[in-house]
């Protein structure tokens, strides 16, 4: 194909509505067939349906997108476990994908597949870079609006929307975390390869150059989840909490589990029923024992997603929070399947 026939597909598919708004790579037949033999998958298998949609997605729409948002073919394997995820009855597709919150479909990839592929769990995580998370995060995004139909200002209501809904992909730091992989503890095995969907609301930073000590890092954190803006202090779905490498240090000198942080966390993030309703978070007038009524972020401590990803320099982690209401979307986790 010349450079001028691929330019004016190019321009075909954004007359279309094909793209993300970001430039595209013309599918061939060979390279979706490609794709669909490094999965090991006909064109017409199903990969998953959404009942609530009345939506079915076939391997064919996974491998064109995939060539679409520019994936290589090894990283199709982990494509179709996302769009898995994004199918699965507990992700509840619709509600995440359609509202005005603005929800990204975030990926956390476990296992050894992260290595083989290429996949960047350190610096600069969550930016550019890296062809496997961008890619792989932005095929999950056209197949939302290509083979879902789910594009801005119609499905996708988005008020805002935000950076990480163009792909918001990482894999998790193993080697160096200071605990257990995520998807180890969610039942997998160490050599499973696995992907986790979450409906996660914009990354917030958060910073703590000083303290050597958990308790104090845990505080911090907390401090992020439960500002008064935030979704979770009253729709208590879930969040995922990413820490960097200074933080990371921390927890595995102390000797903290992922429990002991979870439980850090949930004593921490929560805010009184009196700040709520001076906020006009929550209903009805001050009432007597408002001041010492407690809202937490979560219901649960199981309802923080911990993870370690990120530099080993600078005393930077991160907060995700969650889309939604507990019982609107849950994450799920989605084993890898190779051929």
């Amino acid at each position: 194909m010349s450079g001028e026939d691929a330019a004016s597909l190019i321009e075909a598919y954004y007359e279309r509505g094909w793209t993300d708004g970001l430039p595209v790579v013309p599918p061939t037949e060979g390279s979706v067939g490609d794709m669909l033999a490094a999965a090991g998958l006909r064109g017409g298998e199903v990969i998953g349906e959404i009942a609530d949609r009345n939506a079915r997605v076939t391997a064919d729409k996974v491998a064109i997108n995939a060539v679409l948002a520019g994936c290589r073919p090894e990283y199709m394997p982990v494509v179709v476990a996302a769009v898995k995820g994004l199918c699965h009855p507990d992700y509840h597709y619709h509600g995440p994908a359609t509202s005005t919150g603005g929800a990204t479909a975030m990926l956390i990839v476990n296992g050894p597949i992260a290595a083989k592929i290429g996949m960047n769990s350190r610096d600069n995580v969550f930016g550019p870079g890296n062809r496997a998370n961008a890619t792989i995060g932005r095929s999950v995004r056209l197949i939302m609006m290509n083979a879902l139909n789910t594009r801005p200002g119609t499905l996708d209501r988005s008020t805002l929307g935000f950076g990480g809904k163009y792909t918001a992909c990482i894999a998790e730091n193993e080697v160096e975390s200071p605990w257990e992989p995520l998807h180890v503890e969610r039942g997998f095995r160490r050599e499973d390869s696995t992907v986790t969907v979450f409906a996660a609301e914009a990354h917030i930073q958060v910073y703590n150059q000083l303290s050597r000590e958990p308790e104090q890092l845990c505080v911090t954190m907390a401090d992020a989840m439960a500002n008064l803006g935030t979704m979770n202090i009253m729709g208590q779905s879930q969040m995922a909490v990413v820490w960097a490498g200074e933080h990371a240090d921390t927890f595995r000198k102390a000797g903290w589990t992922r429990a002991l942080v979870k439980q850090a966390l949930y004593r921490h993030a929560r805010r009184t029923h009196a700040d709520l309703k001076r906020a006009g978070r929550m209903p009805g007038p001050l009432a007597p024992g408002d001041e010492s009524a407690w809202r937490h972020v979560v219901r649960t401590p199981e309802d923080f997603i911990v993870v370690h990803a990120g530099g080993k320099a600078g005393s930077f982690s991160a907060v995700l929070p969650g889309w939604g209401n507990i019982a609107a979307t849950r994450s799920v986790t989605i084993p890898v399947t190779l051929p």
